[in-house]
C-alpha cells in the first residue's frame, strides 16, 4: 500500500491539527512542520517510531486496538473521530458498508413522513443526498435550485449562503459528516463523485475535506432565512433507519410561541397547496 491510504491521510492531516503546545510539548526553535512531527506523535503514543511510519504509510495492516486508542489519545481525537480511525484500520471486509443502490425509501417510512404536516422533515442518504421530503420541507428549501443533496445545496448553490445564516459552520458539518460516511466505505463511488464536484466547485470544501474533521448527523440549532418568511431558529434531530442502513431520518422543528413557530404556520399553508 502506498503512502495516499486512507489511514494515512486521515493521520497526517490530524497530526498537522495539534499544535505543540496542545501537546504539551515545548518549543524551542521555529519548526518546519505543521503541527507535530511523527516522532513526537509516536512518543506520545507509546509506540516506536518506525512503528508509527509504517502505520501512517499504510504498511501495517493489523494494528491492535490498544495503539490506535494511544495515537488516538496522542492526537487528541474525540469520540466520533477515534471510532472513524478504527474503521480506516480495519479490514475493507469488516466495515458496514452502505449498499449502493441504497435510494429507495420504504413505504413505512414515507407514511411516517406525510404524518409530520407541521414540520419539515426529509431522508438523507449516506451522502447526504435528499432521497425523499414532506411538502413542509419543500416549501422551506424552495429558494434552492440545487436541491437534491444539502453538500451541495450549502457549496454549489448561491442561495445556501444566503439561507444558512451560519454558513462555515453549515459548511464544516456537511463535510464532516460526509467524512463520517467516508470512513464506512473510503472507495464507495457516489461519495468520491461528489466529493471531485464540489472540491472543483468551492476551494472552502477541498479545504474543509482535507482538514478530516468527522462528525455524525445527531442534532443541533441553525438559524435559517426563508426568502419570504424571514428568519428561523430551528432544532433538528436525526435518527437512522435501522432497516436502510445509511439512511437517517431529520426533523425540523421550532420552538413552541416563536417568531420561527409563527413563521412555521405559514409555511404550513403553502404546503397545503402541494398535498
Amino acid at each position: 500500500m502506498g503512502q495516499g491510504t486512507p489511514l494515512g491521510e486521515f493521520l497526517r492531516a490530524r497530526r498537522a491539527g495539534v499544535s505543540p503546545l496542545e501537546a504539551g510539548i515545548p518549543e524551542y526553535t521555529r519548526r518546519r512542520v505543521k503541527g507535530l512531527r511523527r516522532e513526537e506523535v509516536s512518543m506520545l503514543a507509546g509506540v516506536s517510531g518506525d512503528y508509527y511510519v509504517r502505520l501512517e504509510q499504510g504498511r501495517e495492516s493489523r494494528p491492535s486496538r490498544q495503539v490506535l486508542d494511544a495515537v488516538a489519545h496522542a492526537l487528541r481525537l474525540d469520540e466520533e473521530a477515534t471510532a472513524h480511525l478504527h474503521r480506516l484500520a480495519a479490514a475493507p471486509t469488516a466495515r458496514r458498508r452502505f449498499p449502493s443502490d441504497n435510494t429507495e425509501v420504504g413505504d413505512r417510512l414515507l407514511r411516517l413522513l406525510d404524518g409530520w404536516r407541521e414540520q419539515p422533515a426529509f431522508v438523507l442518504g449516506p451522502d447526504l443526498d435528499i432521497l425523499a421530503c414532506n411538502p413542509m420541507a419543500t416549501v422551506l428549501h424552495q429558494g434552492f435550485t440545487v436541491d437534491d443533496n444539502l453538500a451541495r445545496m450549502v457549496f454549489a448553490d448561491p442561495a445556501g449562503r444566503d439561507f444558512y445564516r451560519d454558513w462555515d459552520r453549515s459548511a464544516r458539518a456537511a463535510v464532516a459528516e460526509l467524512r463520517a460516511a467516508y470512513g464506512h466505505d473510503p472507495a464507495r463511488a457516489r461519495l468520491a463523485e461528489l466529493v471531485a464536484e464540489l472540491s472543483a466547485l468551492s476551494p472552502r470544501f477541498a479545504e474543509l475535506w482535507a482538514s478530516h474533521e468527522v462528525r455524525g448527523k445527531t442534532g443541533d440549532r441553525k438559524r435559517l432565512l426563508h426568502p419570504e418568511v424571514g428568519e428561523l431558529e430551528i432544532d433538528f434531530l436525526s435518527f437512522t433507519v435501522n432497516g436502510a442502513p445509511g439512511q437517517q431520518l431529520v426533523v425540523y422543528q421550532a420552538e413552541p410561541a416563536t417568531p420561527t413557530a409563527a413563521a412555521f404556520e405559514r409555511l404550513l399553508a403553502r404546503a397545503a397547496a402541494l398535498v
